[in-house]
């Protein structure tokens, strides 16, 4: 009669184990975004509350800009390109475009500036650099520090656009890498002058309204605000049914609710 050791045993039940783990097993579904650094804070929590409705999803999300939402939208390496972009080049033809919200830029300032309201003229002035201190619209005595988004942000390339109008930004201009930073270098900065998403808006720093218009979001909804622009999600028409499903959530009522409540304009 064939004896089984011990040890034989439990190499056996091992064994199953192992055998039953792998053919049980199911890897999760990941939907991969990337893009926007204006958008990124809300895709973060709009992916978190799709997760908790379907747990075998799993969402990555990561920043990069504009620039990168359609590079890895066109080579595949993201399933969702997000792009906050005016005007969306010619990179973009064969992709779908799909807006899931849209976004005012407001003009920040630090708190202690004695400036509140700018003509569309004098910001585009001073961008470029043909107003170079405060005083001259109103302020203190005190050389102005411009701070612009880095090249391939969709932030900057919608500022250009609407405030610049072919203008170059000051050669003496400093950059950020997001909105947030530049929302930090303006709060620790009582001299300097940036941009930011009007959904990041906090109590740290001041809005500027321009031509009389406050920055806010009731505003950019009546077309008396002017700075603003649309958010894109950019897919392939290969994507799978999970990123279909993802999209039609970031559409749908509860996302298009958070988006709102958080600060964003919504499409529906």
């Amino acid at each position: 009669m064939l004896r089984i050791s011990r040890l034989g045993i439990f190499f056996i039940l091992f064994l199953l184990v192992i055998f039953i783990f792998t053919y049980s097993y199911k890897p999760p579904k990941i939907i991969r975004l990337a893009g926007s650094t204006a958008f990124l804070p809300f895709a973060e929590k709009l992916a978190e509350e799709y997760m908790k409705r379907n747990p075998g999803i799993v969402v990555d999300v990561q920043g990069g800009g504009s620039a990168v939402g359609i590079m890895v939208a066109r080579e595949g390496i993201a399933d969702i390109g997000m792009v906050d972009m005016v005007i969306l080049p010619k990179e973009t033809e064969r992709l779908e475009k799909v807006i899931v919200a849209r976004d005012g830029i407001a003009v920040i300032v630090n708190n202690s500036n004695k400036v509140n309201d700018l003509t569309l003229t004098k910001l585009r002035d001073l961008f470029s650099g043909k107003i170079t201190n405060w005083k001259e619209i109103g302020g203190d005595d005190a050389k102005i520090r411009v701070i612009s988004r880095e090249e391939g942000s969709g932030t900057r390339k919608s500022f250009d656009l609407l405030v610049l109008s072919g203008r170059k930004v000051t050669p003496d201009a400093m950059y950020q890498d997001s909105n947030g930073t530049i929302r930090e270098a303006v709060k620790s900065d009582k001299d300097s002058i940036g941009y930011i998403s009007i959904g990041i808006l906090n109590p740290d720093v001041k809005a500027l309204s321009i031509d009389g218009i406050s920055a806010n979001n009731e505003n950019v909804k009546l077309s008396r605000y002017k700075i603003a622009r649309p958010i894109y999600f950019l897919l392939k028409s290969n994507y799978s049914v999970q990123t279909r499903d993802f999209v039609n959530y970031i559409l749908g009522t509860e996302a298009q609710k958070i988006m709102e409540k958080d600060g964003l304009i919504t499409v529906i």
